[in-house]
């Protein structure tokens, strides 16, 4: 059958494969073990691998791939189970494609033709033979498979399955791999060997297709330190599709919250499918190519022929269509496209059934004709609701027709001139808001001046002027190769602001939200937030040598585009280096038009740069070592720890080199990088490298390389800048030695085009996705490591304990995010806090995980008893438990001493931890603690508990919506660092209510142990004698009491409420009081009050029981309840 064109690896494949026929442009194999002869030891070997597969993941035994003389890519474009089969498609090549070749010059537009032509076979198969993948009933019964084989809980929504190989060392294990919206799971039982996977996405470090020595291609999947393979997938592009959307998703969810917050199809796990995500990955790709709004969605694709009015031919392509645009993307190497707003579409013409074409009508007096679609009626159909237009009548498919249509419409606009727009510059918003660039102001050209400079500038002028009158203008306009070609050459001044807005899609933004942005300036302008202090301290470093930025019109206008920004997006707020990128901006484009492009920057262009942690900047880095390992091998040769070119190269990604280069080069790079995105810094990235690589080897240190490269941009000139020399920036270093080896910009980024141009947009977003995970994974194992050493210091667990502890914590934090599509944890999380508050548990989650880990069986009041731990380590009484507080509540529990342990039970029993409640009052304490902590929003729950005075709610703010109370921070850790270590003096004592609780839990927790029995006489022993030191001590204190006092009622009711004492002693004993009155009435209310112990009292007369001690001093096994704990978490949560 035909396959959809994809590039293959053939480093590892002749090993597998026998050539039986070639060609120029194609080649037939047999896989080694099918046929004649059967390929010796190889074969036997690739012949058994394939026995082993069932009938959904073999590979298939013949195959043809596609090649040019001049190209090492081969493509796979059909394969065959029988010979005879194959042999047809090869067959059906011969006769009908090999001579089509030979007209073609170039072997792009011979592999663009054999690509177009595959697909289009493959899609009139499709009509007449669709497959239907997910079959109903096999994807039941896989999903039973599933929960019974992994025992998940039952909420965990199967996404889709493969039938592949894991690889166990190099013994292949044939299975079923299961990808879950949470877990990658795979199943395996052969010949009595059970091989059961279980990874969480938010655990994967690397993800990534690889080819072996054995096989060709398999997905390697780092988790946990472990490297597996999968491999024999029958579609391994889907599934490796299918597994980094997931992860990606996982990522997003769970530790990016900031992004994932701006993806609401994503919102709700239990709705993720197959289908959804598949259509999520395009509606991105779509976006992203098109540089679209995030709200747009691609709905439906065509296959067409655009009729390119400047080349006087039809390309192929196919028509994207979307909410509000209407897209079109060349198929056929011209690198053509065009974007059309559904607002700017004014008529849809049908001038010719017989070509299936139509005709669209745009503003501008422009008319695009495209031929050749499937389903044109319905496309018509589709762009007039969309945009509003009335069907007209039939016309005929003359060309008159056309004609007199498209000049009826050219009339229209002469008539109404008014109605032609070019979508730049949108009508004036606010007299506060400025409406010129600042370069116009503080820099107008002068027409009289004929100085080569300028007449360099006007020519550039006059070659965009020739481009527009060819390929349009505005929104409308075709982008092609020539298009990039008058970028790299260098945009003219008066035009950089208008291109600025066209290439980066902020024309669209902006012409679809009049009058927001002077809104936003309304409301913000004279807040005062933490976002709005940086942003005053920062406004006059923003290029202080240019004039606009000496005077108040320029800072003024930087001030209400950055406060505006962070009034809108409260979740960035502000960050360095956007104070530079937008004073740029503001030279060359106007008010409005500059917030657009800020926000096109940091919310499409640059994902996740401009907040605390850098993600979007720190993928990018890692995406450029990738490239220098792969362009500049003798660097990497010389320089093999690439860190350094990281450290270096960050401000060239947040500032887009504007940091690093003169203001009239860097404004060059700028261009670039608006109409090809980060492609552009990353090519310019490795120029600047490659032509510093001599020095660069040269070099003995990191001081000396970095020397190096500030010479080299120091000395990069704009020669054709038209501006004068009191706007251009003077290099930095010794101008006598650069001024002799000045490099041009335009030279430079010329070169990155010639050098490193072939570099693809989409193997950029593929390496991108590779690195996020490692990126991600990295900053939380910073996380972990700091937080670690923090409370290593406090406890005496080791560190690779406190490791293991810190993994069950996170997966606890997580299990309670799986599920749930806002989860409490989950908004708990914020990125920006400090390490030990970055996660946390609620009540509910702390209880599960403290019962696997508790030291003791805490028996029938196990949830009571985890309250009162709960209340006892939530120090600053939010509702919330940090790791730190965790660690140091087991530790006592498990390395503490005899006393130590008692002092804690002792202070379960007092508050906060007790409240001293009556038992049934307390279990509606916890119905009502629950909810608060599990429900409510972080600031309602504190209600529900008494803050001290000098309390700290340990939350940070949103980033620019507040501003941090500085004082109560240091007041805090100033009360940390006096605070001194707790005496057993310095505890309160124990009354009558408390106390009874007190030796009810020392019963619970001697439950079910071998000495139980001892332990209960011992506890009533001690009970017995307390009471009766009570009494010794108040009649000391009264001396007129009768020796023969009737039994207290407070006595016998502590003797009931010890049920589990074998002996009677604590029911005869009368009852004492820490409080002494010498009168008869007061010594009658007395016989009714509380009496009280010390914890001295308590922890001598335990000490005194040799079987209690022993018992609380047995060392616990801290290692396997660790490991017992980890396979034990998620099932608890599969059989809640």
């Amino acid at each position: 059958m035909w396959l959809k064109p994809e590039e293959i690896l053939l480093k590892n494949a002749f090993k597998l494969w026998v050539t039986e026929k070639d060609n120029e442009y194609f080649v037939l194999q047999r896989r080694r073990g099918y046929g004649e002869g059967g390929g010796g030891l190889t074969g036997l070997l690739v012949g058994t691998l394939d026995t082993v597969l069932d009938s959904t993941s073999k590979v298939a035994p013949y195959r043809i791939l596609h090649h040019t003389p001049d190209s090492q890519v081969y493509w796979s474009i059909a394969c065959g189970v029988t010979k005879e089969e194959i042999v047809q498609h090869w067959d059906w090549l011969q006769q009908n494609i090999m001579r089509t070749l030979s007209v073609f010059d170039s072997s792009e537009d011979i592999t663009s033709f054999v690509q177009g032509k595959i697909r289009g076979l493959i899609a009139e198969e499709g009509k007449s033979s669709l497959v239907l993948e997910d079959d109903p009933e096999k994807f039941r019964e896989a999903l039973l498979r599933f929960e019974k084989w992994f025992e998940l809980p039952p909420e965990e929504k199967l996404v889709t399955y493969y039938s592949c190989s894991y690889w166990r060392g190099k013994v292949p294990c044939q299975g079923w791999l299961y990808l879950s919206t949470d877990f990658l799971c795979f199943y395996s039982y052969l010949l009595g060997s059970e091989v059961k996977l279980v990874i969480s996405w938010d655990e994967i470090w690397r993800l990534e297709k690889t080819s072996n020595v054995i096989l060709t291609e398999s997905i390697h999947v780092l988790a946990n330190g472990e490297d597996h393979y999968f491999s024999m997938l029958l579609h391994l592009n889907e599934t490796f599709l299918i597994m980094e959307q997931l992860a990606d998703y996982a990522i997003k969810r769970l530790f990016d919250k900031e992004a994932f917050q701006r993806e609401p199809a994503l919102s709700d796990p239990l709705q993720i499918t197959k289908r959804g995500l598949e259509a999520h990955a395009k509606s991105e790709q779509f976006r992203a190519f098109f540089r679209l709004p995030k709200e747009e969605n691609l709905l439906e694709v065509y296959e067409s022929f655009l009729w390119v009015p400047f080349s006087h031919f039809n390309t192929l392509g196919k028509i994207c269509l979307s909410e509000n645009y209407l897209c079109f993307a060349s198929q056929d190497g011209s690198q053509c496209h065009i974007i059309i707003p559904m607002r700017e579409v004014v008529n849809v013409e049908k001038p010719d059934a017989s070509s299936r074409a139509l005709t669209v009508c745009v503003r501008g007096k422009r008319a695009l004709r495209f031929s050749e679609v499937r389903d044109y009626q319905r496309l018509a159909s589709t762009i007039r609701s969309r945009c509003g237009i009335s069907p007209s009548p039939q016309h005929s498919a003359s060309s008159e027709a056309i004609r007199g249509e498209c000049q009826s419409l050219i009339n229209h606009f002469e008539d109404n001139p008014e109605d032609v727009t070019l979508m730049v510059g949108q009508k004036d918003s606010s007299k506060a808001v400025s409406t010129e660039a600042l370069m116009t102001v503080f820099h107008p050209q002068d027409v009289e001046n004929l100085d080569p400079k300028m007449l360099k500038e006007k020519m550039k002028e006059q070659s965009w002027n020739i481009h527009f009158s060819e390929y349009g203008r505005g929104t409308s306009m075709f982008f092609t190769r020539k298009t990039r070609d008058l970028i790299v050459r260098g945009v003219p001044e008066a035009l950089r602001g208008e291109l600025w807005m066209l290439f980066s899609g902020a024309v669209n933004d902006m012409a679809t939200h009049p009058g927001y942005y002077s809104e936003l300036v309304e409301q913000s302008l004279g807040t005062s937030t933490l976002a709005t202090d940086e942003i005053e301290r920062d406004l006059h470093r923003s290029l202080p040598e240019h004039p606009a930025f000496q005077s108040d019109t320029g800072i003024s206008a930087l001030r209400r585009v950055l406060t505006a920004y962070a009034s809108r997006n409260p979740k960035i707020g502000y960050c360095q280096a956007m104070n530079i990128l937008t004073s740029v901006l503001l030279l060359y484009a106007k008010e409005e038009e500059a917030f657009w492009l800020l926000v096109a920057v940091c919310e499409r262009m640059l994902p996740d740069y401009f907040n605390r942690r850098i993600i979007g900047a720190l993928v990018d880095q890692a995406v450029f070592e990738d490239l220098i390992r792969e362009n500049l091998p003798q660097l990497v040769e010389h320089m093999t720890d690439l860190s350094f070119f990281s450290s270096v190269s960050l401000s060239w990604f947040l500032t887009l080199f504007i940091s690093v280069l003169p203001i009239e080069s860097a404004v060059n790079v700028v261009d670039c990088f608006f109409y090809d995105g980060i492609k552009a810094i990353l090519q310019l990235g490795l120029a600047v490298l490659d032509y510093n690589m001599e020095a660069l080897i040269s070099c003995h240190d990191d001081a000396e390389a970095v020397t190096i490269l500030n010479k080299f941009f120091d000395s990069v000139t704009n020669k054709d800048s038209p501006l004068p020399p009191t706007v251009q920036q003077a290099p930095v270093g010794n101008n006598d030695k650069a001024s002799h080896f000045n490099v041009d910009i335009s030279e430079l980024i010329r070169e990155s085009y010639e050098k490193y141009g072939t570099l693809r947009t989409e193997e950029v977003e593929s390496s991108r996705k590779r690195n996020k995970l490692y990126v991600i994974q990295t900053l939380e194992d910073t996380t972990k490591q700091n937080v670690i050493r923090v409370v290593s210091q406090e406890v005496r667990l080791n560190t690779a304990q406190l490791d293991e502890l810190y993994n069950l914590f996170k997966r606890q934090h997580f299990l309670s995010c799986y599920w749930k599509i806002k989860s409490p944890a989950l908004l708990h999380h914020d990125p920006s806090l400090a390490y030990l508050e970055q996660y946390q548990l609620g009540f509910q989650q702390f209880s599960t995980l403290f019962a696997l880990l508790e030291p003791w069986a805490f028996c029938t009041i196990k949830s009571t008893l985890s309250l009162w731990i709960f209340r006892l380590i939530d120090e600053n009484q939010d509702g919330l438990v940090n790791f730190k507080e965790f660690c140091g509540a087991l530790d006592t529990l498990y390395n503490g001493s005899f006393t130590n342990k008692l002092k804690f039970l002792f202070k379960l029993h007092l508050p906060p931890a007790f409240t001293g409640s009556p038992l049934n009052l307390k279990e509606q304490r916890i119905e009502h603690f629950t909810p608060m902590t599990e429900d409510s929003s972080h600031l309602s729950r504190l209600t529900a508990f008494d803050l001290p005075e000098d309390g700290v709610i340990r939350k940070s703010p949103e980033r620019g919506r507040g501003k941090v109370d500085l004082q109560a921070y240091l007041k805090q850790w100033q009360n940390e660092i006096l605070k001194k270590e707790e005496t057993i003096k310095d505890l309160p004592r124990i009354n009558q209510t408390q106390f009874i609780q007190f030796s009810k839990t020392l019963y619970n927790i001697f439950h079910g142990d071998p000495e139980e029995e001892s332990l209960y006489r011992a506890v009533a022993h001690v009970t017995s004698l307390l009471l009766r030191m009570e009494e010794v001590g108040r009649r000391l204190q009264e001396p007129g009491s009768s020796p023969e006092s009737p039994k207290p009622a407070s006595a016998s009711s502590a003797s009931s409420a010890e049920q589990e004492s074998p002996t009677e002693e604590a029911s005869t004993s009368p009852e004492g009081s820490d409080t002494s009155h010498n009168s008869q009435e007061t010594r009658a209310e007395l016989t009714e009050t509380e009496w009280s112990f010390s914890f001295e009292q308590v922890l001598a007369s335990l000490l005194n029981e040799p079987a209690i001690v022993s018992f609380f001093e047995r060392p616990v096994d801290v290692q396997s309840k660790l490991a017992q704990a980890k396979v034990a978490q998620l099932k608890l949560k599969a059989n809640k």
